[in-house]
């Protein structure tokens, strides 16, 4: 399988994208004229100095390297923005994803680059951003937050020791990219995503999600947000069916296996261990790896189930 080409075009159009949404949320905070134009010249300052990184390496096929100079765009004015103003700093902190009551710092950040191999793996660690009166709440934070820490952790040096192994070994070509986001911050849920990818010849990526109840504490799983013996996997099962549906209708171009020769390929219905989380909606999103419900070169999937699917059987 051949890795996704940007297109220059394409590159500027969704860096522009990138920097816009920054610069629209932070406008919304309570800064005077002085202060959004201070913000609005380093986000240009910023997004000039990675445009460059990009332009450089505009004839690399990797899809991924140029996702990854997008979320250094991102992390980098989240990092310089509060060293530039004491009144920034204090408006960022009324940001949900940064002034939440758990929040995400790079743990590790390993990187490694050759004519041949390619490695860029941030490891994401989640801190509380304070203790809670709660003792029950805040014993269940830590624990939960230490065993999410521990499993990402434990993928990234997998992958890390993998690498390596490769190099040493002189086995050909490989790319290795690991990078998270932070889908949902609200009052009641947080949810972050590790993605990973591994390319030797084609590429393969995967997801991993780690949704936390903050009114409890715990690590959620897909049974927690339903009614004791309801039924959810039938009516999630069948919506996602039918969007799959619908989208093949729409795109000659997409495809699932739902009426496939070989049956066995088929989608037939989600389990209990199916990846999920909450979006900012609060709606179900189910999410598939690359191979799981459609062609490899569909990529990883997510269907979002609407809330009226659900009416009646969630908590």
């Amino acid at each position: 399988m051949e890795n996704k080409i940007y297109k220059p075009d394409r590159q500027n159009a969704l860096l522009e994208k990138e920097l816009q949404a920054l610069r629209s949320e932070y406008e919304k905070q309570q800064m005077t004229g002085e202060q959004i134009k201070q913000l609005q010249q380093t986000i240009r300052e910023v997004g000039k100095m990675e445009q460059n990184k990009i332009n450089q390496t505009r004839n690399q096929t990797s899809a991924w390297k140029y996702v990854a100079a997008v979320a250094a765009v991102v992390a980098a004015v989240f990092v310089i923005l509060p060293n530039t103003s004491g009144t920034i700093a204090h408006a960022m902190e009324q940001i949900p994803i940064i002034g939440s009551l758990v929040k995400v710092v790079t743990f590790r950040d390993y990187e490694y680059e050759s004519d041949r191999n390619m490695a860029d793996i941030q490891v994401p660690e989640i801190k509380q951003e304070e203790q809670v009166e709660n003792s029950t709440l805040q014993e269940n934070l830590d624990r939960t937050t230490a065993e999410i820490n521990a499993e990402i952790q434990e993928i990234t040096d997998n992958l890390i020791t993998e690498f390596e192994t490769n190099l040493k070994n002189e086995w050909g070509y490989q790319d290795v990219v690991v990078t998270s986001e932070v889908l949902a911050t609200t009052p009641d849920y947080f949810t972050l995503k590790l993605i990973c990818y591994q390319g030797a010849g084609s590429g393969y990526e995967w997801n991993y999600f780690y949704t936390i109840d903050l009114n409890t504490g715990e690590r959620l799983q897909l049974k927690d947000i339903f009614k004791e013996g309801a039924d959810y996997i039938t009516p999630i099962s069948d919506n996602i069916k039918q969007q799959m549906q619908e989208r093949m209708d729409a795109d000659e171009n997409v495809y699932y296996w739902l009426n496939d020769e070989i049956e066995e390929w088929n989608f037939q219905a989600i389990t209990d261990e199916t990846s999920f989380y909450l979006n900012e909606k609060g709606n179900v999103v189910i999410g598939f790896n690359e191979g799981d419900v459609a062609p490899m070169y569909m990529g990883t999937v997510e269907f979002e189930i609407p809330a009226e699917v659900l009416e009646g059987i969630r908590k």
